[in-house]
């Protein structure tokens, strides 16, 4: 079983402190079906215990990203059985399973290769940053499929493209296209070759102070829950931790004499 659930999720290191996140369901076009969210939630945690991590790279195989959620369960059984609060039981750790990218303490990037459609969109979205191949497409359809946005997708998709177009997208459940998502802040670039150049990103992000990276990612997420007081809390605590390491005085030494810095993590 887990020779399956790691076919189903390739976990490979690219470089030093850089993992590739291959979601491998191509026949279904990534679906997130029981058994690879299983392979899912498997990779995660190995991810996250990884101290040597400092960057992740998470893309699609074959022809899409992923195409969300695999709703055959939902026509199992009677329609009576499909009560709210057995759906609820079963759709939190669905959703938690899934939105693992924002708990990974290093920034996590997405590769959207091809179509990343409702919960897969979600996916996207828990990503740090993501970049776009010309054929990747990002949509919302829930409420064409008869149920309401998973997955955050409320809180999710106005972060990043703002109310408006969040609304335009859930409510009519288009599909915007590489190049106009670059342009509403959806994706970050476009590149023809999406998945190294994710894997470059997430090298330059690899070089960077490791203490300072994991520290930032956690302030982004404490000024977005908690406002402009909760980030000036945080920062009068994680600068003053990180100039209290080693990795500071490496920096410095490196400005002053034009080189890049080699970063201990210490």
């Amino acid at each position: 079983m887990a020779d399956r659930l790691a076919e189903l999720v390739d976990v490979r290191l690219t470089s030093p402190g850089v993992a590739l996140v291959t979601l491998n369901l191509p026949r279904l076009r990534n679906a997130m079906t029981t058994e690879l969210t299983s392979a899912w939630a498997m990779a995660m945690d190995d991810i996250a215990s990884d101290r040597s991590l400092r960057a992740v790279v998470v893309t699609g195989a074959g022809s899409a990203f992923c195409s969300g959620a695999d709703l055959s369960w939902l026509d199992q059984g009677n329609l009576s059985d499909n009560t709210p609060d057995r759906l609820r039981d079963t759709m939190l750790p669905f959703y938690r399973a899934w939105l693992a990218p924002r708990q990974i303490p290093v920034p996590v990037i997405a590769a959207v290769n091809g179509p990343a459609v409702g919960a897969g969109l979600c996916l996207a979205l828990a990503c740090d940053l993501r970049y776009a191949s010309p054929t990747a497409t990002f949509s919302a359809p829930f409420t064409q499929l008869g149920t309401h946005g998973g997955m955050a997708v409320s809180w999710l998709l106005p972060e990043a493209v703002g109310m408006p177009r969040a609304r335009e997208m859930l409510y009519t459940g288009r599909v915007v296209a590489a190049d106009e998502a670059a342009a509403w802040g959806l994706a970050n670039g476009v590149a023809d070759d999406v998945a190294e150049y994710a894997l470059e990103v997430a090298e330059g992000i690899a070089q960077a102070a490791p203490i300072a990276i994991r520290l930032t990612k956690a302030g982004l997420a404490q000024g977005s829950q908690g406002g402009f007081d909760a980030a000036l809390q945080w920062e009068a605590l994680a600068q003053p931790v990180t100039m209290a390491t080693a990795d500071i005085h490496k920096g410095i030494q490196a400005r002053r004499e034009h080189r890049t810095p080699v970063f201990g993590g210490s």
